[in-house]
């Protein structure tokens, strides 16, 4: 059994802890708002985009004059996967459930033969990948610097994605990240961004298009993939603090049950000791 100090300085200890994780969740409910509004925001100018790519690659079709980037390099051999985690913990499952995805990717595709190669977007991620998947690792992103997540940052990303398909080091590229959808529902996500994959498109006969689908095809691709990424990062924002926000109120929770069981821990010791030291004084004085 502790003393009474250990569990008075236990409850002290747990009250600080109080505190900072009911700050925490403040603070990522504020950037919440933030994080969400940016995210929904973004998602019908992505939709659109996707759904006039997705007319034009139904017009173009597998031509001989179709981009690369819908065609693809006609092998399936080299994967890269870019792996998007947040740069700091105490969000919850949000990494862990990114990561288990892309490692259950991973495995099948070495399954089945394939070379994987990761490029990863975030710490977290990393860190957690590195003991089983260290030698896949061919690049990575820090994001600890970036305070609000901007179009630029997507874009660099994306330069390096198609500068490492342009110089043939991998056949399909896909990304991993959480998807947005309250503040307890984060739904993790693989989507294939290289080649460029649309459900859907259908052919359009009602436009005629200057210069022609493959040239514009060709212009708007790299463009998306740039959208596709700044859409991944804008969803795994909100959803990291939603996740966060979840996380640190279950923890303050989780402290207050604390405080309250050592509290009554404590009182029960307290007055255990103070009725045993009235028996001593009433068994000295009637000795005497």
């Amino acid at each position: 059994m502790p003393s009474l100090k250990d569990l008075k300085n236990r409850i002290q200890s747990v009250k600080n802890t109080r505190k900072i994780t009911k700050a925490m969740q403040m603070v990522a409910a504020a950037k919440l708002r933030r994080a969400q509004e940016a995210a929904e925001a973004a998602r019908p100018y992505a939709e659109r985009m996707t759904s006039v790519m997705a007319g034009l690659a139904g017009s173009v079709g597998q031509s001989a004059g179709a981009p690369k980037l819908l065609a693809g390099t006609g092998a399936d051999k080299v994967h890269l996967l870019v792996v998007m985690t947040s740069e700091r913990g105490l969000c919850g499952g949000f990494n862990s459930t990114i990561v288990r995805l892309a490692r259950a990717k991973a495995n099948e595709l070495l399954a089945q033969g394939k070379t994987v190669k990761i490029l990863t977007v975030g710490k977290k991620g990393r860190e957690q990948l590195r003991r089983d998947f260290g030698a896949y690792f061919i690049g990575h992103v820090d994001m600890g610097e970036v305070k609000r997540v901007g179009y630029s940052n997507a874009q660099a990303i994306a330069r390096d994605v198609l500068a490492r398909f342009d110089a043939g080091e991998f056949d399909v590229a896909t990304l991993f990240y959480n998807r947005f959808q309250s503040v307890i529902s984060q739904i993790p996500t693989a989507q294939q961004i290289i080649p460029a994959v649309f459900e859907g498109g259908a052919a359009s006969s009602l436009y005629d298009y200057e210069p022609s689908e493959e040239a514009i095809l060709a212009d708007l691709l790299p463009r998306g993939v740039a959208t596709q990424i700044f859409t991944a990062l804008l969803e795994n924002g909100a959803s990291e603090q939603g996740a966060r926000m979840s996380a640190m109120d279950n923890a303050t929770r989780n402290a207050g049950e604390m405080i309250t069981k050592y509290t009554t821990i404590y009182n029960r010791s307290r007055q255990a000791a103070i009725t045993k030291e009235l028996i001593e004084i009433i068994s000295g004085a009637e000795a005497l």
